[in-house]
């Protein structure tokens, strides 16, 4: 191979592997466009968590509302919501949330006496969450007030005073 054969060998060499690594950085950018795009779910309860606190069965009807935006740029579609039992009910949007748009899925729970910790499964076409499925909690606790019978009273002080 003569000198001036060698250059440009090595010269197409230089430009091949140019030309590869160019190709690489498009193929790798519109990849990752790819992946950013699609409807995305962020909701706007700390860690996903409805606390409804010390509650009375009584004076609490059970519902809460989990706030989230669609932060993507395709509508976003809750296909389903489903809860761990039958004593919270999950409901819902029944229309797709437009891109900054926001919604809510209202969760009622039956307020029984005691401990609240349940799970709610939020599925969609989120492309931001493992498999477009999103777990909200509630937790808590339902208590009952303390019924006070007047003749009970009336016993315990005529007792007392003997």
């Amino acid at each position: 191979m003569h000198i001036h054969q060698k250059k440009v060998f090595l010269t197409n060499q230089k430009e091949t592997q140019m030309k590869k690594l160019i190709l690489l950085a498009v193929f790798m950018g519109s990849a990752l466009t790819a992946a950013a795009q699609g409807a995305k779910i962020e909701f706007i309860a700390k860690d996903n968590t409805i606390d409804y606190g010390k509650v009375y069965k009584d004076t609490d009807s059970g519902l809460r509302s989990f706030e989230f935006k669609n932060t993507g740029d395709a509508p976003l579609i809750i296909t389903n919501v489903q809860s761990t039992c039958g004593c919270t009910v999950p409901s819902k949007p029944t229309e797709p949330v437009m891109p900054g748009k926001t919604g809510k899925i209202d969760v009622k729970y039956n307020m029984s006496p005691g401990p609240i910790r349940k799970t709610i499964t939020v599925e969609s076409n989120a492309v931001n969450v493992e498999g477009g499925r999103v777990a909200l909690k509630i937790k808590g606790e339902v208590l009952v007030k303390e019924e006070i019978n007047i003749l009970e009273k009336k016993k315990t002080m005529t007792t007392s005073d003997n």
